[in-house]
């Protein structure tokens, strides 16, 4: 820590305004006043240092000292990140409960990654080996679903000889390895420090091409997000944002998930503290904690620490996307983030921009999603990683054309929009149809065509098309009743009925229906088809219409999302079923 002193000037809210701090920089990070107090510096003019404080700043006061670290805002990354939960500015929340109880005090400090915790260090590389940056030296078992890479650091230049490296068991500041580089030799421990603002360097980004399984049928099949994609939740109050935050958590075939609660209320939080470990990974049936990292700022957290919290967020998201896993981030919601900047900006004094956010926010908005992406990562052999951003936008009074929505959909390719009206009427996940939108439609289509079934592609744009026409023909439904429309119209109102009922319509409380693979949404979505094409083929041969909307089969095929994942032939035997019932049925 710099001995470099400078004294408060002004105090407001959570912006300090500081002097005597010669020789800081921009995002440099400093101890405020005499609790020494996390602030970090965001605006310098001449001698006058402007600074963000993520603490309380009450019984602050002119005079009082302002020390510089000489260090930016910077998060350890290391084993011990997994089943974590973190502060906005990587303080571990269970070790200052520990020891300070039910409320954080003012300057506690505790490191984010246990030193009394002991790991087993495995090399993979051996002394005499040539090694460049991103290479991996050796791993640790860091939770029964993460294997961590000890990497070398990317700040490493050229190449280097690993001159010294062994098995070793210690804590994460243990030498495990010494590399002789150009500029000297490199002692190599289990953890090391990355600026957050600064985007972790890859070898190179891929145009994604995987589907990012959610589980959930409205997104897979209509809206799908590929991993290493972006995409955005926008919502007004109820809409079930978080939700379907927390069932993409839960569900999305990733191999880590980081959440990030950022001004969100502290229940929802609390909530996800405590369903997460009771919760089995679908993939391997361990608990969800043994793959998730979770950084809670909560709405009566200090406001100045929501942007931290997204940025500390993203830094360990690509950490581990950098070993080669596939890994996701949920931001919840990024309108907080925003309206804290909003705040910030305003007591800066800046000029203000649109519905008084500040002039950068599109650029700050578009720079956190930028970090996302599907990358050749650093190192030799050239390994593959994925990081995928899903971020919750909260738009006041639900309206989509305010300056934080419209700034994320400028730079995001998936765009699910919630609609109060569904949720009202107790339609969940409540993501409106109509409005919403995928931009990696084509890809994903490719590969289910490919992997899961050669008709993926075709019946989702025929069910697409049936939601269309429903939206139309509903207008005429109200004006002149159902009874006005013709037969094959109305034949049509009841398969969408069946669509959205029986497919999009999904009960995160019921084990069989929470979550439903690939090849079971294709079946599903099938067996609907399959029976208005059968209805269709006897409407046309003089069968009564009422009959064939009052089958006693529809029932089973409301049901057929309960089928269990390994019974998938069930379908087929329904199938059978609704081609016999409808044949029986009298023509005239």
């Amino acid at each position: 820590m710099s001995n470099e002193h400078g004294k408060v000037v002004k105090v407001s809210g959570p912006l300090v305004q500081a002097s005597g701090l010669r020789g800081a920089r921009m995002y440099d990070m400093v101890r405020v006043g005499n609790d020494k107090l996390f602030g970090e510096i965001i605006e310098i003019r001449n001698d006058l240092y402007s600074i963000q404080v993520y603490e309380e700043t009450e019984g602050i006061g002119p005079g009082q000292p302002v020390v510089r670290t000489g260090l930016p805002l910077s998060v350890e990354l290391g084993p011990g990140l997994i089943r974590s939960i973190y502060d906005g500015v990587q303080r571990p929340l269970d070790a200052l409960y520990r020891d300070f109880g039910d409320f954080i005090v003012r300057g506690a400090e505790s490191p984010p990654l246990d030193r009394k915790a002991q790991w087993d260090f495995v090399p993979v590389a051996k002394a005499g080996d040539t090694v460049v940056a991103g290479d991996v030296l050796g791993t640790v078992k860091e939770s029964l679903l993460v294997v961590h890479k000890i990497m070398v650091s990317p700040d490493v230049k050229g190449e280097a000889k690993v001159a010294k490296i062994g098995p070793v068991t210690g804590n994460v500041d243990t030498e495990v390895a010494v590399l002789e580089t150009a500029a000297g030799p490199v002692s190599v421990t289990m953890v090391h420090r990355w600026p957050v603002r600064k985007p972790r360097p890859v070898a190179g980004k891929m145009q994604p091409s995987v589907p990012m399984v959610t589980g959930q049928r409205v997104v897979d099949m209509f809206f799908p997000l590929t991993k290493g994609g972006t995409a955005c939740v926008p919502g007004p109050f109820g809409s079930g944002k978080t939700v379907v935050q927390h069932q993409l958590a839960k569900w999305s075939d990733v191999d880590i998930v980081v959440y990030v609660g950022c001004g969100e209320r502290g229940n929802e939080m609390t909530d996800v503290l405590m369903e997460f470990p009771h919760l089995k990974d679908p993939k391997s049936g361990e608990s969800l904690m043994e793959r998730t990292v979770l950084v809670a700022n909560t709405s009566n957290m200090p406001v100045a620490a929501r942007e931290a919290s997204v940025f500390t967020g993203i830094t360990v998201a690509e950490y581990f996307r950098d070993m080669g896993y596939s890994v996701a981030l949920m931001a919840d919601s990024t309108s907080r983030w925003a309206e804290a900047m909003r705040e910030m900006s305003g007591r800066l004094e800046e000029m203000p921009g649109e519905e008084g956010y500040p002039a950068y926010l599109g650029s700050r908005i578009a720079a956190f999603y930028e970090r996302s992406g599907s990358v050749t990562c650093l190192g030799s052999d050239k390994r593959a990683g994925t990081l995928s951003l899903i971020g919750a936008v909260s738009p006041a009074g639900g309206d989509f054309s305010e300056p934080v929505t419209q700034a994320t959909l400028r730079v995001v390719k998936v765009f699910w929009g919630l609609d109060d009206k569904l949720a009202f009427a107790r339609h969940f996940p409540a993501i409106n149809w109509l409005t919403s939108y995928s931009l990696y439609q084509e890809t994903v289509d490719a590969y289910a065509n490919a992997n899961v079934a050669p008709g993926w592609e075709k019946a989702r744009k025929r069910a697409m098309g049936l939601l269309q026409r429903e939206a139309e023909l509903e207008e005429l439904v109200r004006l002149v009743g159902m009874d006005a429309l013709a037969a094959g119209d109305r034949l049509l109102m009841q398969a969408a009925k069946m669509v959205r009922e029986d497919f999009l319509h999904q009960n995160a409380f019921d084990d069989r229906d929470t979550y439903t693979s690939l090849p079971k949404q294709f079946r599903l979505l099938s067996l609907i088809q399959h029976y208005e094409d059968e209805a269709r083929a006897a409407l046309e041969q003089g069968a009564e219409l009422n009959t064939l909307l009052t089958l006693p089969v529809l029932e089973e095929i409301s049901k057929a999302r309960l089928i269990a994942e390994e019974k998938l032939a069930e379908f087929d035997a329904l199938a059978k079923k609704v081609t016999e019932a409808v044949a029986a049925l009298p023509r005239y």
